[in-house]
């Protein structure tokens, strides 16, 4: 007898932006599309319901196996504590590790600098590499990770900022590349889906802000390549 697959808990952050949370609901209806059959939920860990905790509750009280994967970009807080210690609390329940970083990210955040009018040839466009931010160590090398991976496909210097918690903040690394040099500075939006974070990137100083990584097809590959390796650390 075939023993069914377990559920896709897609856990974002959450956001209050219209169009953040059609972005994100999207991700996971394509990663139905690319997988027929998957069944697929939603929950988060900040601002909208619901909640990750109540989510994989529920499922592991009906003897539904799940993997959580966090719709994040790299693994702070919200990964190492709130949903780990959900996913504890639910038996038959497990994580994966969040999308980022991943180089097919990275060729979603080159399309979006060539989008926005940017150059990856030209060496005095400078880009930074925006992220939400994270006071957890982890968080902080993933975006390094990450803007190291970009840094492969452009000329220019790369470098990071970040909305909160680490640093520098975006306006302080925009400044610090034209004081390096830079004749052009763009932010490239590590960031899912517009929102909160999205919205200051405007008021950071850089001559260009790209748009955010959704709406993409890879990243909703990258989603399924999250639960599959997951799926065998059940036992």
């Amino acid at each position: 007898m075939r023993v069914a697959e377990p559920v896709l808990v897609a856990c974002a952050h959450g956001t209050r932006s219209p169009t953040g949370r059609r972005l994100v609901a999207e991700l996971a209806l394509g990663a139905r599309r690319l997988r027929p059959g998957l069944v697929t939920t939603a929950a988060f860990v900040d601002v909208q319901p619901p909640t990750v905790v109540d989510v994989v509750a529920e499922l592991s009280a009906s003897g539904q196996p799940a993997v959580v994967v966090p719709l994040l970009l790299s693994g702070g807080y919200h990964v190492h504590v709130d949903i780990a210690n959900a996913v504890a609390a639910a038996p038959g329940t497990v994580a994966a590790r969040p999308l980022g970083p991943d180089p097919r990210l990275a060729a979603v955040l080159l399309d979006r600098l060539v989008q926005a009018g940017a150059d990856p040839r030209d060496r005095s466009t400078a880009v930074v590499l925006a992220a939400a931010g994270s006071s957890d160590p982890r968080s902080v090398a993933d975006v390094e990770n990450t803007a190291a991976l970009l840094q492969e496909s452009w000329a220019g210097p790369v470098t990071t900022g970040y909305g909160s918690a680490a640093k520098p903040p975006v306006p302080d690394a925009v400044a610090a590349a034209r004081t390096a040099g830079a004749q052009r500075v763009v932010v490239a939006s590590y960031l899912l889906a517009p929102g909160h974070f999205h919205d200051k990137l405007a008021g950071a100083g850089a001559d260009v802000v790209t748009a955010p990584l959704l709406p993409d097809e890879r990243i909703a590959a990258v989603l399924l390549d999250r639960y599959d390796a997951a799926v065998p650390a059940r036992s």
